[in-house]
């Protein structure tokens, strides 16, 4: 398995990822594949990549800004999905170990995950990779009319230096 960065060439193998994510109905609160524009600029143009095996794209993983303010510039949102018939095979498992040791790379000290609760898998792979549970949103969103929590959990970097004032 390969990680590359992804550009808009790999869109169309992202969307339907993406999609499959969607229609599980426990991914995201979105409910349509966004255009090719609009997911470039709702992701930070940093530590964007595709999991590639045997020449096919089998999985995804970016970062969003969590505020346009600089005192939030190292705190980053994962989003990672993975297609439908490679999940279980430990491909997210290595694709967020990417994402977090490229963020680090690129200065993240915070990054965050929201997740519904109902994605078991998703929460165990972030625990896995050294996130933490530090809350529930109740009824953060709704998604179809349907209001939804987000279990929201966190990792901080050993890494990068973000208490200077120590």
């Amino acid at each position: 398995m390969e990680f590359l960065p992804l550009h808009k060439e790999h869109y169309h193998a992202v969307s339907k990822i993406y999609n499959e994510g969607i229609e599980t109905g426990i991914a995201t609160f979105e409910t349509v594949v966004p255009s090719w524009e609009i997911f470039n600029e709702k992701f930070l143009p940093v530590c964007r990549f595709i999991a590639k095996k045997n020449d096919r794209i089998v999985g995804w993983c970016t970062l969003s800004a969590i505020s346009k303010r600089e005192v939030y510039k190292g705190v980053a949102e994962t989003t990672i999905y993975i297609a439908k018939d490679a999940r279980g095979k430990g491909i997210g498992k290595k694709l967020l170990q990417h994402l977090v040791f490229e963020s680090e790379k690129a200065g993240f000290w915070t990054l965050q995950a929201r997740i519904f609760p109902q994605n078991i898998a998703s929460i165990e792979l972030h625990k896995n990779a050294g996130f933490r549970v530090v809350g529930i949103k109740e009824k953060i969103g709704q998604r179809l009319g349907v209001w939804h929590d987000n279990v929201e959990l966190e990792r901080r970097s050993k890494k990068v230096n973000y208490a200077k004032n120590d």
